[in-house]
């Protein structure tokens, strides 16, 4: 079975309608994906096999007063009757593709240390892991004033 890789447009709401089990971490919530999908700077590439989202890579492509553009990639994720076909690695070549038409000059992901499989991917792709090791704080903003 053939499958399309493209990126999601405004016009694409629909398409969460159908979505493979195990693509994304929840269930799609139509209020977040119209703002997700109406948001210029945010992006999807995706994976469609009839009719069906079975893998994606989303990304925030943002600008800073001191530096050209970025894509930071947030998630790549593909259901598990679909995974080490190299729809992951497609999806997000498509979004590198965008970056790159956007004028970003570098585009970033962190993961796991021990995330082998999104080694392999970032790294089959040309990424090239950091010098130093990365620390990430999380705030959880939820109740607090």
């Amino acid at each position: 079975m053939a499958v399309e890789i493209g990126i999601l447009g405004q016009s694409d709401l629909a398409q969460f309608e159908r979505v493979a089990e195990g693509v994304f971490d929840h269930a799609v919530d139509p209020a977040p994906a119209r703002q997700f999908l109406a948001d210029p700077r945010h992006h999807l590439a995706v994976a469609i096999e009839e009719g069906v989202i079975v893998g994606f890579a989303s990304g925030v492509h943002y600008v800073h007063p001191d530096k050209p553009p970025e894509m930071f990639i947030n998630e790549v994720g593909v259901a598990p009757s679909h995974q080490r076909r190299g729809l992951g690695r497609a999806a997000l070549a498509a979004l590198l593709d965008r970056a790159r038409a956007m004028g970003c000059v570098t585009a970033w992901v962190l993961t796991d240390p021990d995330n082998a499989p999104a080694h392999r991917l970032y790294g089959g792709l040309g990424g090239v892991r950091a010098p130093r090791p990365q620390v990430m704080f999380e705030f959880d903003l939820k109740g607090r004033a």
